[in-house]
């Protein structure tokens, strides 16, 4: 984990949002940014992320809290006095312009001499790997292109902070990876700060270095990826988060932070999350590619008796999916090789587990 030193940057204090005095969209925010941190706001549509980065922004009004940077409350302060550069999913370029000429816009506003603007410009198009496409305009780039263009113009005039609204959202598959490791790779060589917005779970989890999970307006969880992957601290983030089984069953002991669980298929050893009683109703998260078929030498606590209902080749990897008793699917993720167990239609099998990679939820 990178150490962004002890100062906080920018600092949301108890941050609310609403639109009609009634209901909050967002229900008090709080979260301290250190300088050159790369931090993901992530959740489902109408979830209230994009309504933080808006009041960041300057583009929405906050209802009460503040929000400041280096100290100093901006809630009343002018969206261009903020020293913010924004990033769009529809990049916002000047279509009449060349690209240099876009690069150059925020500068030109600031007012900065022609030779130094020439300079930056040429320095920006080479960062970005567009050294030769200065003199085209918007409409001759790929999606790509115009995007890298949209994050040069936002970094040139060199913002204390950079906001990144879904920004490759409009992007193929392989072009929002090839871009994901673009903005990776500037914001290691420049150190800026991001915020960035997306419902996009896998982007968050390899770009981030911590996730804002939000839910109905609230901050479930906010930890490093490998965190929120590993521990979610309820069903929702564990649910969001990647992809899950959810086994149903009922706390029959809980000891010093962990839980047997009864359920239909057999008991379960598992992490006890908070607020969980003894005695309770709870569902069990276990990632596909933490369990595994039997026979297998790979060490366990657990044991599921279910039955094979059908796998899915998928490439690298092959998808099972068998039936819990109650008839509740539960998927298993098996790379694909030689080790790879086929089974009849109805056969009975055994998913084996460790009780580390199982959290029992209320």
């Amino acid at each position: 984990m990178k150490d962004f030193g002890s100062e906080t940057f920018l600092r949301f204090d108890n941050v609310k949002k609403s639109y009609d005095q009634k209901n909050l969209v967002v229900k008090g925010f709080d979260m301290d940014v250190k300088e050159g941190e790369f931090i993901t706001l992530l959740g489902p549509s109408g979830s209230g992320k994009t309504t933080v980065l808006m009041m960041l922004a300057g583009f929405e009004s906050v209802t009460s809290g503040d929000i400041a940077i280096s100290g100093k409350s901006i809630n009343s302060t002018a969206p261009n006095k903020r020293n913010i550069g924004m990033v769009f999913q529809n990049y916002a370029l000047f279509p009449h312009m060349t690209v240099a000429e876009n690069l150059a816009y925020p500068l030109s506003v600031r007012k900065m001499p022609k030779a130094q603007i020439k300079e930056r410009v040429a320095q920006y198009l080479e960062l970005v790997e567009l050294s030769a496409f200065g003199d085209r305009r918007p409409g001759q780039l790929s999606g790509g292109q115009k995007q890298r263009v949209a994050l040069a113009r936002a970094m040139i005039f060199q913002p204390s902070l950079i906001l990144m609204d879904e920004p490759l959202g409009a992007l193929d598959k392989n072009l929002r990876e090839q871009m994901q490791f673009e903005i990776t790779r500037l914001h290691k060589q420049i150190g800026f700060t991001v915020i960035y917005v997306t419902h996009d779970q896998t982007e968050a989890l390899s770009m981030s270095d911590r996730i804002a999970v939000f839910n109905d307006g609230v901050v479930q969880q906010c930890a490093p990826p490998s965190e929120l992957y590993e521990r979610p601290v309820n069903a929702f983030v564990a649910d969001f988060i990647g992809e899950n089984n959810f086994v149903a069953g009922q706390v029959t002991n809980l000891t010093d932070g962990v839980a047997q669980v009864k359920t239909d298929a057999g008991t379960i050893t598992a992490r006890a999350a908070e607020g969980l009683t003894d005695g309770a109703a709870c569902r069990v998260s276990i990632r596909p590619e933490k369990l595994f078929i039997h026979p297998t030498d790979h060490a366990h606590d657990n044991a599921l008796t279910v039955t094979f209902n059908t796998r899915i080749y998928v490439g690298d990897f092959i998808r099972y999916y068998f039936k819990m008793p109650d008839g509740t699917d539960i998927i298993v993720k098996v790379l694909n090789d030689l080790s790879a167990p086929n089974f009849d239609d109805g056969a009975q099998a055994q998913l084996l587990s460790l009780t580390n990679d199982c959290t029992a939820f209320p």
